[in-house]
């Protein structure tokens, strides 16, 4: 999810962005679709793009959506050459990353790397979530960021939904989210745990709002309060035990 300012109105709006590798078989392309009765152009180059510890490029590409004869958005460090492709005037404005969205597959535990910092100068952080759901024990599961237990719950029959503060290695004050109902309770098939990892500028604990409903992250609604003096940035996580 990326926000953009619209300089008219003077107001920030959200772009979602959804990758699938369908979308993307060539590493380089032009794909044409329609969002609010509107032509939107999606061009991309991955050729010389090259990755560090993320699962996205970190150099190397771009992704630029055209629309109405504007650039509404570019992503990627290769800029002029999206725009010469194009030959379209360039965004006003940069994109800042506000959310993320992936899904893992596991069966006892589950990885992931992030940046809950943000930005160019972004500190990438581990996270590895690892359960204990069967056997003569009570269920359990931890939570460890950057190697270091953040967390650990126990009765996790009782405790399916919660959220913690913690405090990761490179000081950020970090709420955690979790609901790990399906992965206890449903038995047809796999079953997904949902996680939300979200930075805070202090230690005030929110709440998270599920709605009444669960499910793969396919339309559905799982909305965490915040407020304007939080960062911005959250990565959602489906956990998908196989």
């Amino acid at each position: 999810m990326e926000n953009l300012k619209d300089e008219q109105q003077n107001h920030h709006q959200p772009v979602k962005i959804d990758l699938s590798g369908s979308s993307f078989w060539a590493k380089k392309g032009l794909k044409s679709l329609e969002a609010n009765g509107a032509r939107v152009d999606v061009y991309w180059d991955f050729r010389q793009a090259k990755f560090s510890n993320f699962p996205e490029p970190s150099s190397g590409f771009y992704v630029s959506l055209v629309s109405q004869n504007a650039t509404i958005l570019t992503i990627g460090d290769l800029k002029n050459e999206a725009l010469k492709r194009t030959k379209k005037n360039p965004s006003a404005t940069e994109a800042a990353l506000v959310s993320k969205q992936e899904h893992v597959h596991g069966k006892r535990v589950f990885y992931t790397r992030t940046a809950f910092g943000g930005g160019e100068s972004r500190q990438e952080n581990e996270v590895v979530i690892e359960t204990s759901l069967s056997g003569p024990s009570d269920p359990e599961m931890w939570i460890t960021v950057d190697g270091v237990p953040a967390i650990r719950i126990m009765n996790l029959n009782w405790r399916f939904r919660g959220n913690e503060v913690v405090t990761v290695s490179d000081g950020v004050s970090l709420e955690i989210f979790w609901d790990v109902h399906d992965w206890l309770f449903e038995t047809s098939g796999s079953s997904s745990g949902l996680f939300v990892f979200k930075p805070k500028a202090g230690f005030e604990s929110k709440s998270l709002s599920f709605n009444g409903r669960y499910g793969d992250g396919e339309g559905e609604d799982h909305d965490v309060e915040d407020d304007d003096s939080s960062p911005k940035y959250c990565h959602v996580l489906y956990a998908v035990k196989v």
